[in-house]
């Protein structure tokens, strides 16, 4: 309750979200998440962000998280010998930023914090910058990740003009190529945005049947689904004829369970670059990597329930203003917008939802 107290102004916003919310009062047991010893502070090496050779640059300080370790009744597993392909591993994809890095080890702590068998997760790091391994060893020291280098290149040409200047980033587009990243062998992983916290079991969420579909994702039905797309692709029957016989609902990719086996199969890949680059002598959408995933899934996602992307927090692309939670339990909370926690937070000025994603938060604030 700590944490509370050092945001007084929002007390009664969170105090309230603790009571009405059941998810949040299902926590793991602490006995279930044990520690060996306790916070420490660490101070990563330098990175070469600015033009000074003899600068640092204290986005990449951090403090050093606690060892979570596995409840008992998680069995035990020899990832050592078996590593990326222990078919009994939970996998876990997400971007290393510059720019969203602190949410990105945000979103890892939180995973681990209320995970029944932290060791038993992997994480998937999407990087297009160097160095971002010994930064996460360094404050994840048991943990079981790899990265994996994604060349803007690949989309560079591919990417056109948003209404956000965050979502043209090359690595926002990484997710379209997961499948040809991770190992053959991994054949599920569970992708997520870096402006996210979990405050529930990352494995519930894993274990979600997709059925016959490729991925599975909270649709929202009840958004309008034309306001994703320009006025001249709904015009044009050569591209609005592909949602002909499917009812298309909106959901948001910053956090999707993804089947790898069935994608490879189907060649999704190219199916989106498809689509990107009639955008690009069309003008078909207006957002960035968030359209070709409508255009090629909608209608045929597996629903997951809503609790496990309340997202939206962030506010709008524009003003990221301050928003409520959508009514119903809470697995897990999305900064998506062009507001975020961790900046508002820096600012004085955030929003009282802000206040739920600063737990996990294990940035060292200079001196």
């Amino acid at each position: 309750m700590l944490w509370i107290m050092q945001f007084p102004g929002f007390f009664s916003a969170a105090m309230m979200m603790i009571v009405l919310s059941p998810s949040l009062q299902s926590f793991p047991p602490a006995e279930a998440i044990r520690s060996s010893h306790l916070d420490s502070y660490i101070r990563l090496p330098s990175f070469q962000v600015s033009t000074s050779p003899d600068s640092q640059d204290d986005r990449f300080s951090f403090r050093k998280a606690f060892e979570f370790r596995n409840a008992d009744e998680c069995g035990f597993a020899d990832h050592k010998t078996t590593g990326v392909c222990d078919p009994t591993l939970v996998h876990a994809a997400i971007t290393l930023d510059v720019q969203y890095l602190r949410g990105s080890i945000a979103a890892v702590h939180s995973i681990l914090q209320h995970s029944l068998c932290p060791e038993n997760v992997f994480f998937h790091f999407l990087v297009s910058e160097t160095d971002m391994e010994t930064l996460v060893r360094s404050n994840f020291p048991q943990l079981k990740f790899k990265v994996y280098y994604f060349d803007p290149e690949i989309v560079r040409n591919l990417i056109s003009s948003s209404v956000r200047q965050a979502l043209e980033q090359p690595l926002n587009y990484a997710r379209n190529y997961l499948a040809d990243l991770l190992e053959p062998c991994v054949r599920r992983v569970i992708y997520l945005d870096s402006d996210l916290v979990f405050v529930d079991n990352i494995s519930k969420l894993w274990s979600t049947n997709l059925r016959s579909r490729t991925i599975g994702a909270p649709e929202y039905c009840h958004a309008n689904f034309t306001k994703y797309f320009t006025n001249s692709f709904w015009s044009d029957d050569r591209f609005s004829g592909t949602f002909r016989g499917r009812k298309p609902c909106y959901f948001n990719t910053g956090v999707m369970v993804i089947d790898l086996v069935r994608w490879r199969r189907a060649g999704f890949t190219r199916r989106i670059e498809r689509w990107m680059e009639i955008q690009k002598s069309n003008r078909i959408y207006e957002l960035g990597s968030l359209p070709p995933f409508l255009l090629v899934f909608a209608g045929r996602v597996a629903p997951i329930e809503h609790r496990w992307n309340q997202h939206g927090l962030g506010g709008d692309n524009v003003r990221g203003s301050c928003r409520d939670l959508h009514p119903g339990p809470i697995s897990l909370l999305h900064w998506s917008g062009s507001g975020k926690p961790w900046l508002r937070l820096d600012s004085k000025r955030p929003c009282p939802l802000d206040a739920l994603w600063a737990p996990y938060d294990l940035y060292r604030h200079p001196h």
